[in-house]
């Protein structure tokens, strides 16, 4: 009875902004969300680029290797335009999921990391080109910079103190 007593007049005492008890639930979805958005705009952004240049779309633009890197003909330059697009708009993903500014930086790796992953299984080896790493280097940098840029500004938004007449000190 004791320790409800001291949770309930701690939990008051500590505001309601963003509990700090581990919940595994809401991270594994803002992870689901963030990937399923990521490639999802991926693909909206390749088609689009692909639209205006007049290429062909296919499912390996967004996961093989050979169709990324700005020194390419054709779809590759592209592919890499959409490519950083989307970290930017991903950036936009993170302030609206996450919300959180020292949490963007964990995100938008894990991310990333995920995108390695299905990468390797689609193309059953490990990206070998340097224009591939690069790419993803400079793609979790604007994404981090840009999301914790935008969760800052939404962070530190002034809070209205009281409800009375303003008065002038």
């Amino acid at each position: 009875m004791l320790e409800n007593l001291f949770r309930g007049r701690l939990g008051r005492m500590t505001g309601s902004f963003r509990s700090n008890v581990w919940d595994p639930v809401l991270i594994t979805s803002q992870i689901i969300s963030l990937q399923c958005q990521f490639i999802v705009t991926l693909g909206i952004w390749v088609y689009i680029l692909n639209f205006i240049c007049g290429y062909d779309t296919t499912i390996d633009q967004i996961f093989k290797q050979a169709d990324k890197g700005l020194f390419t003909e054709g779809p590759g330059k592209a592919n890499t335009i959409a490519y950083a697009l989307n970290c930017l708009t991903s950036a936009l993903g993170l302030w609206f999921i996450v919300g959180r500014t020292k949490q963007c930086l964990d995100f938008a790796v894990t991310m990333h990391f995920i995108q390695f992953i299905i990468f390797w299984i689609y193309n059953g080896h490990i990206p070998h080109t340097v224009s591939w790493w690069i790419l993803n280097l400079v793609g979790v940098t604007l994404m981090t910079v840009l999301g914790e840029f935008l969760c800052m500004r939404t962070e530190i938004k002034a809070i209205p103190i009281g409800m009375g007449p303003k008065v002038d000190l």
